[in-house]
């Protein structure tokens, strides 16, 4: 409909009549049915501030410091046991998500943890709408896994481990600000996804050149590239992941869209709080952007355009160290969370087109391929999703954090960890003592939790684990 059109069925100028042409415009209604809508939120604001089409309309009408809220919240579905294996303040967080207008359903897995906005470990769907931080900071965050044609044997002499060493150090940065190119970095990383549009809003074309110079580095906070041995069950010989019973030399990764990805969540999720005022102090970091404006879809651009930078950045990663290996490889699976996907799920009997956000969530539709971690001395494991009821086809993504990084720092001392790691076997190149095996949840028991959703067809136990070095600050 034309912006005439709209005025003289009653919407006055400003934000609301920008609302119903970006509405319009994003939905494309037969002519009466958008007359129909319009009517009846110019009758009822307040009860059609949830419209998937016309809620934006109907809230611009009602103006900052109107009630934006859910008067009953979205339904929130829950794996793990409540002040036990779930903190209740993760759980608050949830539920304060299922407040919003925009809201349809949520899940929280069962390494949930609290984080901005969202909970780590928490998933959202929502209509026509994308939130930023429930996206995350380190948006696409991801795990790839590579099964090379090695030995295991390597891990088990000093001469292989310094190798195996060797090719994780020279072919990896770790750290904020980590990068190739000038003086020792070596030269920055080459692959497609520096040919895409970066011009898909002003943030993403600001950190272009930066983004090319971390392209294939590892950052800090959690994020690791190791080592270990993926074993594979005679009953799993024949899962999608397509090798046979025994026991192989696996590479293993954890990183995600580096400062690039920072830079587009900060830009993005200060427009969005700026498009909110209306909402309060513990619901102002899930501020959402609308798909049907010109912000939403910018971010949406940029957020896909990360997506496919962390995917590269890990490409890049396994690529180096199994050339420089001289290795092949046999097999791999790489996942990400940390992002929002447009999916079609079922509501009340009726299958609709949702945006779902995964903050540290993995999918898991039935047969999806997926990686979920525990620790540097605990297994990952490969797992195949189940598309669980209720969980908005997710699953966790890895075994969730105890306690804070400043907790872990004033509980822990590395003589006591390196026996720990001395009795699994395992060498730490380099790593924080606030990313020890203490501060996560037993990754068995979190697995044990989701049984209804994933299935886990191999073991991955590490070996030889590299991290951002001890002192060095968390970015993720």
């Amino acid at each position: 409909m034309k912006k005439r059109e709209l005025i003289n069925l009653g919407l006055p100028q400003g934000d609301a009549l920008r609302a119903a042409v970006e509405a319009c415009a994003a939905h494309r209604p037969e002519r009466d049915a958008a007359r129909e809508g319009i009517r009846r939120v110019l009758e009822n604001p307040q009860a059609a501030s949830e419209d998937p089409i016309w809620g934006g309309v109907a809230r611009a009408l009602l103006g900052p410091g109107a009630a934006a809220l859910r008067r009953t919240p979205a339904p929130l579905n829950i794996w793990g046991r409540v002040g036990e294996d779930i903190d209740q303040p993760s759980v608050d967080q949830a539920r304060r998500a299922c407040e919003l207008p925009i809201s349809v359903a949520a899940a929280l897995m069962p390494d949930a943890h609290v984080g901005y906005g969202l909970p780590i470990g928490g998933v959202l769907a929502t209509r026509g709408a994308v939130i930023p931080y429930a996206v995350g900071v380190d948006i696409a965050c991801r795990m790839k896994v590579t099964v090379l044609d090695l030995s295991v044997d390597l891990l088990g002499s000093e001469a292989g481990r310094d190798r195996l060493t060797d090719a994780i150090e020279t072919e990896t940065r770790f750290g904020m600000g980590a990068a190739f190119g000038g003086g020792r970095g070596g030269r920055k990383r080459e692959h497609a996804v520096m040919d895409d549009d970066w011009a898909v809003s002003p943030v993403t074309a600001r950190v272009k050149g930066k983004a090319h110079a971390q392209l294939g580095s590892s950052g800090s906070g959690n994020h690791f590239v190791e080592f270990g041995v993926l074993t594979v069950s005679e009953a799993d010989a024949h899962s999608p992941l397509g090798l046979g019973a025994g026991s192989y030399l696996a590479l293993m990764s954890h990183s995600g869209s580096r400062g690039a990805g920072a830079a587009v969540c900060d830009h993005h999720s200060r427009i969005a709080m700026d498009a909110h005022p209306e909402l309060d102090k513990q619901h102002k970091h899930l501020a959402w952007l609308d798909l049907g404006s010109e912000a939403g879809r910018e971010y949406w651009e940029a957020m896909n355009l990360m997506g496919r930078y962390a995917s590269a950045n890990h490409a890049c990663i396994h690529h180096h160290i199994a050339e420089h290996l001289g290795a092949e490889v046999i097999a791999g699976v790489e996942n990400h969370h940390n992002f929002a996907w447009e999916e079609r799920h079922v509501v009340d009997g009726v299958e609709e087109t949702l945006i779902v956000h995964r903050k540290g969530a993995t999918p898991a539709g039935a047969g999806v391929l997926g990686v979920i971690p525990g620790s540097m001395a605990d297994p990952a494991f490969i797992v195949v999703g189940r598309d669980g009821a209720g969980s908005l086809s997710s699953a966790s993504h890895g075994a969730g954090r105890v306690m804070s990084r400043t907790a872990a720092k004033n509980t822990f001392r590395w003589p006591a960890v390196r026996e720990l790691l001395k009795e699994r076997g395992v060498t730490v190149i380099s790593a924080g003592i606030d990313e020890n095996p203490g501060v996560y949840k037993d990754i068995r028991r979190v697995i044990a939790q989701q049984a209804d959703l994933v299935r886990p067809v191999a073991r991955f136990d590490p070996k030889l684990v590299k991290m951002a070095p001890d002192g060095e600050k968390a970015e993720d």
